[in-house]
């Protein structure tokens, strides 16, 4: 089992979260330790995967990526099966895939130019997916708040 993450990992993680450019030097200060400290608790936390990876966030409109849909997929697969998860996760137009309870088997969530790529997308790569029963689509028309930020629980001093 992973040992638990201390306060001042889960301050880190806060940090890097807000701004995963944040210097080293700054976190230091912040966290009241030697910047040599931080660093060796960030490649920890890297090492045991707690951070996976850093990214960029890039205004989806910016890129014609002007429509986002969530797609509820039913499919043929038995349970403990995912062939058709696996394939939609291949996809680059597709965000996200969850393996849902419930009538359906899978949530999606894609991004595309407007709606004649959307159709494009269901019609010829979804379409070419075996197992696919059927799909619902839902568009949105607003987003008021698209995050990835988890609430870290650490004590604030």
């Amino acid at each position: 089992m992973e040992p638990v993450l201390d306060n001042t990992d889960l301050h880190i993680l806060e940090l890097m979260q807000e701004n995963a450019r944040i210097p080293n030097v700054d976190m230091a200060k912040k966290l009241d330790m030697a910047p040599s400290a931080v660093l060796e608790r960030v490649k920890k936390l890297e090492q045991r995967k707690v951070i996976r990876n850093y990214t960029t966030t890039i205004n989806p409109a910016a890129v014609e990526q002007k429509l986002l849909a969530f797609i509820f997929i039913k499919a043929t697969e038995g349970l403990g099966q995912n062939a058709a998860g696996l394939a939609l996760s291949k996809l680059p137009e597709v965000q996200e895939v969850h393996h849902v309870a419930g009538e359906d088997c899978y949530l999606v969530k894609v991004r595309t130019t407007d709606s004649s790529s959307l159709v494009a997308l269901m019609r010829t790569k979804f379409a070419s997916i075996p197992g696919i029963l059927s799909t619902k689509t839902t568009i949105v028309l607003e987003t008021v708040k698209e995050e990835q930020k988890l609430v870290i629980p650490y004590q604030k001093k």
